[in-house]
């Protein structure tokens, strides 16, 4: 079990602390939302935890399987709703991955990345809708 202690600073920003490494990140609510927009907001944290998720998952196996996939990128863009209550509504992805991989490896690297645990929470209660481009 990981702790994450938040506390709110005011003016609708808010500290994380990752307890086990004592890393920090900031949020702040978007300017759409009386924020100041100058750091994540909270469900932009949501889109970057998909987004890190996907290129973990995908290192993780390239790694197994002696693929080289450094460099591979994920751009999320993030859509809300504010009907009937705001919330996500949708998030796009794009998927970079650099190297000539065969079609069947690609295939595989799919897979795997779709089964991320963030992905996976979200199945059924938030679109995603992936794109993959293979730059070779």
């Amino acid at each position: 079990m990981v702790q994450t202690h938040i506390t709110y600073e005011g003016d609708l920003r808010c500290r994380a602390v990752h307890a086990p490494s004592g890393t920090t990140l900031v949020t702040d609510a978007p300017t759409d939302n009386h924020g100041k927009g100058e750091s994540f907001s909270p469900t932009d944290l949501v889109g970057a935890s998909l987004g890190s998720c996907l290129l973990t998952i995908l290192g993780m196996v390239a790694e197994r399987r002696g693929w080289d996939v450094r460099g591979a990128s994920v751009t999320v863009e993030k859509v809300m709703q504010t009907e009937p209550v705001r919330k996500i509504a949708r998030l796009a992805v794009e998927v970079r991955v650099p190297g000539a991989l065969e079609e069947r490896d690609r295939i595989v690297l799919e897979r795997a990345a779709a089964a991320c645990p963030v992905a996976a929470t979200f199945e059924g209660t938030l679109e995603i809708d992936t794109r993959w481009v293979w730059d070779t």
